[in-house]
């Protein structure tokens, strides 16, 4: 019986983890991309159901989301604007990508390439860029935020962080 005392612990533990596993898989499914959307619009989300396509984390916020759609009509989703910047950068459809962005002063989809961009926005991954429709004084076009997040230039960067906020 002493034998057979490690193998039954070590069985059980197994089946343990392993109902474990299928009850969270089984369980809700998250969206990472979606396909259909042909006309490249944006798909009107719901927090809790889409999950970030550059980091994986959920997300729960729609304040700083955005969508990239291409010709095909498959969608991504993110969280943070300098999330789909990273993300897109090695992509063959790059450049022809549809890019929507929740704007902050209108809470509405726009075109993320019209859109204007803070550089000091608490944002999801902390890259600090909160999209805007209308422009104010200190804010940049879409390419001067792309380049900054290629350049590593956003708020998670502890100088540029001092430079920006004084801290």
């Amino acid at each position: 019986m002493k034998k057979f005392t490690p193998i039954f612990i070590l069985l059980l533990f197994v089946g343990i983890i392993t109902s474990i596993f299928f009850s969270l898989a089984s369980g809700k499914r998250m969206i990472v991309v979606k396909d259909g959307n042909l006309k490249q619009l944006p798909i009107e989300m719901e927090v809790g159901i889409y999950q970030d396509s550059d980091c994986g984390m959920v997300i729960d916020e729609l304040k700083d989301a955005s969508q990239v759609i291409i010709k095909s009509g498959k969608t991504w989703f993110f969280h943070d604007h300098g999330g789909f910047v990273k993300w897109l950068e090695d992509k063959e459809f790059r450049e022809s990508a549809k890019i929507w962005v929740m704007s902050r002063d209108t809470k509405r989809w726009i075109d993320a390439k019209e859109a204007f961009y803070s550089l000091r926005d608490e944002t999801p991954m902390g890259y600090g860029f909160g999209a805007y429709e209308k422009k104010a004084d200190e804010f940049v076009d879409f390419d001067t935020m792309r380049l900054r997040v290629l350049r590593g230039e956003t708020l998670q960067n502890p100088a540029i962080r001092k430079q920006l906020l004084g801290r």
